[in-house]
C-alpha cells in the first residue's frame, strides 16, 4: 500500500489532489489542438481550481474496495468534468449570471457567452467519452451501468433537473421536504454517482452494502449543500471564491432562509452523524469515506 494511504487525511487528499490535477491535465484536450479557443477555456474552466471533492470521495470509495487507481482516475475525472460543466452553465447569465468562480473570472467573463455554452457541452461529451472508451470493470455489462449511472445523476432526474426546481424556486418559500428534493437532485445526484463510480471500479459489493454506501452519498451529499449555504451567508467572497450572499441577493430558498443558520448547523450535524452510521461494517476500509464525511461537515462556518 502507497506511503500516502497510511498517512493522515491532509496528506492523503494533498497526494490525490495533485495527482489528479495531472491526470485531468492528460485526459483534457491539448490547448494547441484545433479549436484552440475551446480547447482552451474548457482547460480554462476545469484546470487548478476547487478542492475536488467528487473526486476524493471517488478514490475513497475506490480504497473500499481495493479498486485499480487507473479505473478510478477515469471515472473521477469523469464525475469531475460533469461538475465542471455544470458550473460554466450555472455561472452564465441565462442561469445565475455570476462572474466570479474558484476566485477567477467565469468562463463567460474570460471569454464569452457562446464559448462558455460549448465549453459545457463539451466537457460533458468528453465525460461520457472517457467512461466509454476506457476499461473500469471486468463486467460489459458493469460498465455500462456506470455509464448509466452517471448520465441520470447529470440529467433532468439528477442535477439539471434540480437546477431547473432551483431556478424555478426564486422568490418562492419551499417547505424543507421541497428544499431536499431539490438539494438531493442539484447537489447530491453527483456526489451520490462519485461514490458509486468508484465503489464500481473494485470488487463487487452486495445489494446491501451498495445501498448503505449510496445512503453514505446522499447524507454527504445534502450536508454539503447545508454547509454551503451555512458558508454563502457568513464567510466572505475571498474565503469562497465565489461571490458570497450570491443567494440572498437572488432571493433563492436556501437552508438559512428556511431554518436559521443555527438549526441548518444542527441539520449538517445530523447528516453527517447518519452518514457515519451508514458506513458502520465496513471497517477499516471506508477510513477515508469517513474523513471526507468529517471535512465535508465540518468546514469552517
Amino acid at each position: 500500500m502507497p506511503d500516502f494511504q497510511r498517512g493522515d487525511f491532509q496528506s492523503w487528499a494533498s497526494v490525490h489532489q495533485s495527482r489528479f490535477e495531472d491526470v485531468l491535465r492528460r485526459l483534457l484536450p491539448q490547448p494547441d489542438a484545433a479549436p484552440q479557443r475551446l480547447h482552451q477555456a474548457m482547460r480554462y474552466s476545469v484546470l487548478d481550481g476547487g478542492k475536488r471533492v467528487r473526486p476524493l470521495l471517488a478514490f475513497a470509495a475506490g480504497e473500499l474496495v481495493n479498486a485499480n487507481i487507473e479505473r478510478v482516475n477515469i471515472a473521477a475525472a469523469a464525475v469531475e468534468l460533469i461538475h465542471a460543466y455544470s458550473l460554466v452553465h450555472d455561472d452564465m447569465p441565462c442561469m445565475d449570471n455570476d462572474v466570479l468562480r474558484r476566485g477567477k473570472p467565469t468562463c463567460h467573463v474570460e471569454y464569452d457567452e457562446a464559448t462558455a455554452l460549448l465549453v459545457g457541452d463539451s466537457l460533458q461529451s468528453l465525460a461520457f467519452q472517457l467512461l466509454a472508451e476506457h476499461q473500469l470493470s471486468d463486467e460489459t455489462s458493469r460498465q455500462l451501468r456506470m455509464i448509466k449511472l452517471l448520465a441520470v445523476a447529470s440529467g433532468s432526474r439528477g442535477m439539471a433537473g434540480g437546477q431547473a426546481i432551483d431556478l424555478d424556486s426564486v422568490g418562492k418559500k419551499l417547505s424543507l421536504p421541497e428544499l431536499e428534493f431539490m438539494h438531493i437532485h442539484k447537489t447530491g445526484a453527483l456526489i451520490r454517482a462519485a461514490v458509486q463510480l468508484g465503489a464500481h471500479c473494485g470488487a463487487a459489493l452486495d445489494a446491501v452494502q451498495m445501498g448503505r454506501l449510496d445512503h453514505f452519498g446522499k447524507c454527504v451529499g445534502l450536508a454539503f449543500q447545508v454547509v454551503d449555504d451555512v458558508l454563502d451567508s457568513e464567510a466572505d467572497t475571498s474565503t469562497l471564491g465565489k461571490t458570497a450572499g450570491k443567494d440572498a441577493e437572488q432571493d433563492k430558498p436556501t437552508y438559512v432562509t428556511l431554518l436559521g443558520a443555527q438549526a441548518a448547523k444542527q441539520m449538517a450535524a445530523e447528516l453527517h452523524r447518519d452518514a457515519l452510521d451508514a458506513l458502520a461494517g465496513f471497517g477499516d476500509g471506508a477510513r477515508r469515506l469517513r474523513e471526507l464525511a468529517d471535512f465535508i461537515v465540518l468546514r469552517k462556518f
